[in-house]
């Protein structure tokens, strides 16, 4: 033991340590794991004490009763990102329906959730095309890959503000699939697709 120990200095709100193994989550809000699937990170949010779990496959959010509030596996997740100044969690999804906020800091912390949602995010993406016809005539192209099924999916999100009926804009992202689905060797993109 040494002679002189330096006092621990934490500064702000002490967080508590990370909630990362599946017998740290009740009982009753454990998910069912699907033969491969493994939970990598969960942590219980402040504002209504849902669980955040994240599994090598999905995203999830349950209530600490078992009900499932949220559901999508990884290459549904557009983005994440995490803010440390303010403890929270932001997730948006490709459809741009149900974006997530989550405050991560009273309850369990955030654990390796920030980590984890980066990692499997960023591990079903194979390819990314951007289509830039100057603001706001953007787009981006995406081969993702179903961590589950390992099959490939194609996705397109056009850009805040792009219209789908523009036609020029149009004709660059069927060129940008053409490319992306010919390097994965998928089946050439129909014009009415």
């Amino acid at each position: 033991m040494p002679l002189f120990r330096r006092p621990r200095r934490v500064i702000g709100v002490e967080t508590p340590p990370p909630t990362t193994r599946p017998r740290d989550v009740p009982a009753s809000a454990r998910l069912p794991l699907e033969r491969g699937e493994q939970l990598l990170a969960s942590a219980q949010e402040d504002a209504g004490g849902h669980w955040l779990l994240l599994t090598s496959w999905r995203l999830v959010e349950r209530t600490d009763d078992g009900r499932t509030l949220l559901e999508r596996p990884w290459h549904e997740v557009d983005a994440g990102v995490w803010d440390p100044d303010t403890w929270v969690l932001g997730v948006s999804f490709v459809d741009g329906l149900d974006g997530r906020q989550w405050g991560l800091r009273l309850r369990t912390g955030p654990g390796m959730v920030p980590e984890v949602l980066r990692d499997r995010t960023t591990a079903s993406v194979v390819l990314v095309r951007a289509v830039d016809l100057g603001r706001p005539r953007t787009a981006r192209v995406t081969i993702r890959t179903d961590l589950r099924t390992r099959d490939l999916v194609e996705q397109v999100i056009l850009g805040r503000g792009a219209r789908p009926d523009d036609r020029e804009l149009s004709a660059q992202v069927h060129l940008a699939r053409q490319e992306l689905r010919g390097q994965v060797g998928l089946d050439p993109a129909s014009t009415t697709d």
